[in-house]
């Protein structure tokens, strides 16, 4: 008997849920072939099995929370003798499932050992460099104690100098699982109301907009942008962009360009805060948001500078496919020194973005709508978007804010110094 084991999947990822078993008991398992999907805080991935044989055992279901190493179905490699067998076992597991009420009376007394292996292990299921648990090793501290600034959760060689220099808060680390634990049983005596679980992708996006804003000083400026001479330049050039690159023009490009403008001018945007170190970015990795039904995915273009508008416009495109389609990589989430939020796609007139941790800079994008305006002595009505950029004031000054936003206005009225600037 071989078992399939959850996989290393990145460094950042330690567990995930079992969003659908692919394969059922009895059924025929190729080395290679997809047998699970799992879901993780960013993505869904699909899980091999790395052995020939019958599938003959699930030790996890549906909706399970399973831990990186742990083993998750049991393949029988003896091929086709093994074939018969879960098929007479088949009735077992019918009357497993008629009996709802028994398994939901046995979980509580289950989880208690669950939870003395996940404490017992815990050091190990820390997400750690390997330098930093070398370090940790040697210095003595314990890898759960120490304060984690990536908003990954990995701990790195910094946060443990740190915690050797300063000692680490240990209640609320303590109070982390009993939180979770208060907030497992949801009752509710009422037929009108139901109870749905969050997915883990939603429950991670609820945990990090919390931490933000608690973290963060975050405040945010706005401004407004005449659009007339950005329409009229797409509209001149939209047919034979088309044609040349086979991606349409559309206004991200534009505002992609801007922003990377407005950065080169005012760096601290870039940056990223890392203790009591402003760490400045001397490369644009802009993470745009993409909305999907399971919740807010930020992919990244990368080196945005280094790309052309058609070559922007179509990354854009291609991740917004895979973000829909939920074939995100992990690759394509990490990372990321600013990030574009168009809320003007669902009709948004104006909103404040919250901030996309540790980045301190967000731009907020919103509909375009047709407003009087005064140009010189006379009245013209003009194609207006309201502009909002949140950012946290820890290092951005409220001068370097507007200056910021003043800049992208500046580039998206007079296009032109894209060219030069973005």
């Amino acid at each position: 008997m071989a078992e399939v084991k959850v996989p290393e999947l990145a460094e950042s990822i330690s567990e995930g849920s079992i969003a659908q078993w692919l394969k059922q008991p009895g059924d025929r398992v190729e080395k290679g072939e997809y047998v699970l999907e799992l879901e993780t805080d960013k993505v869904n991935v699909e899980i091999i099995s790395d052995y020939t044989g019958t599938l003959t055992e699930l030790l996890a279901e549906e909706g399970d929370t399973v831990q990186v190493g742990q083993s998750i179905a049991i393949v029988d490699e003896n091929g086709t003798a093994a074939a018969a067998a879960p098929k007479a076992e088949a009735p077992k597991t019918e009357e497993v499932k008629a009996e709802p009420v028994k398994t939901e009376q046995a979980a509580p007394a289950q989880e208690a050992p669950k939870a003395e292996t996940k404490e017992a292990s815990s050091t190990q299921q820390v997400i750690a460099s390997p330098a930093a648990r070398k370090l940790a090793r040697e210095k003595g501290i314990d890898l759960t104690q120490v304060p984690v600034v990536d908003p990954l959760g990995r701990v790195r060689v910094q946060d443990v100098e740190a915690a050797s220099n300063a000692p680490a808060p240990v209640a609320p680390k303590q109070a982390a699982p009993a939180a979770k634990q208060a907030a497992a049983p949801v009752e509710v005596n009422d037929d009108r109301i139901e109870v749905v679980k969050m997915t883990r992708r939603r429950q991670t996006i609820a945990k990090r907009l919390v931490q933000v804003q608690s973290e963060a000083a975050m405040l945010t400026t706005f401004n407004e942008v005449d659009l007339s001479a950005v329409m009229e330049l797409r509209s001149r050039h939209k047919d034979t962009f088309v044609k040349a690159n086979d991606v349409k023009l559309g206004f991200m490009s534009f505002f992609t360009k801007a922003v990377i403008g407005a950065l080169k001018k005012y760096p601290l945007l870039n940056a990223e805060i890392k203790g009591d170190h402003i760490l400045k970015k001397n490369f644009y990795d802009i993470g745009v948001a993409v909305s999907t039904d399971e919740g807010l995915v930020v992919p990244v273009v990368r080196d945005a500078d280094r790309k052309s508008f058609a070559e922007i416009e179509q990354n854009i495109s291609d991740l917004a496919v895979k973000a829909r389609n939920n074939k995100l990589g992990l690759s394509d989430l990490s990372g990321g020194t600013f990030t574009i939020t168009n809320g003007g796609t669902f009709g948004s007139l104006l909103s404040t973005p919250i901030l996309n941790a540790p980045q301190v800079g967000i731009l907020g994008m919103h509909t375009i709508k047709t407003r009087p305006i005064a140009v010189g002595d006379q009245i013209e009505n003009r194609p207006m978007m309201y502009l909002a950029l949140s950012y946290d004031h820890r290092i951005v000054d409220g001068k370097e804010a507007v200056g910021f936003l003043v800049a992208i206005k500046d580039m998206l009225e007079d296009p032109e110094q894209l060219l030069l600037q973005g």
